[in-house]
């Protein structure tokens, strides 16, 4: 609540008519009852029959190493990431999963032959600099787009 007073006499408004207060439906979320969801720490990256879960990996793109030196200038290489692991069922809130990915795998259990299971991709990409020269040997500073993973899910 916020309150303020005037030393001036100002126009007196009428007042709201009060409201019965609504309750808030609770934010709907893909997660499972608690007494569903599978009892795995959070810190665990093992899914079932230690396999990993969907999550993100370090990759190192180096610039040399693609023979892109003689053009490149700067950043000799980035960290990129990558999305690797099981999106199996049940997907926990960790995995980012989409309500596409979270219906796909419950067919997939029912039809495994006809449905793939859901796939590991980046939900959160973000963007690298890159000084090079250009084809006119012009020195070019830019910001490439969705080159960084910054967060994995199923899809």
């Amino acid at each position: 609540m916020v309150t303020f007073f005037r030393a001036s006499p100002s126009p007196i408004r009428a007042p709201r008519a009060v409201r019965p207060l609504k309750r808030r439906q609770p934010k709907k979320t893909n997660e499972l009852p608690k007494d569903l969801a599978p009892s795995v720490p959070a810190d665990d990256a093992h899914g079932s029959h230690g396999r990993q879960v969907c999550r993100r990996h370090e990759l190192y793109v180096s610039f040399q190493d693609l023979g892109w030196l003689d053009w490149v200038i700067a950043p000799r290489g980035y960290s990129a990431y990558y999305c690797e692991g099981e999106c199996s069922f049940p997907l926990d809130s960790c995995m980012n999963a989409t309500n596409h990915a979270i219906l796909q795998s419950l067919v997939h259990l029912m039809k495994p032959d006809a449905v793939p299971k859901a796939c590991c991709a980046p939900t959160k990409l973000s963007a690298t600099s890159v000084l090079y020269y250009d084809s006119s040997n012009n020195v070019i500073l830019r910001k490439h787009r969705n080159m960084v993973v910054k967060a994995c899910g199923c899809h």
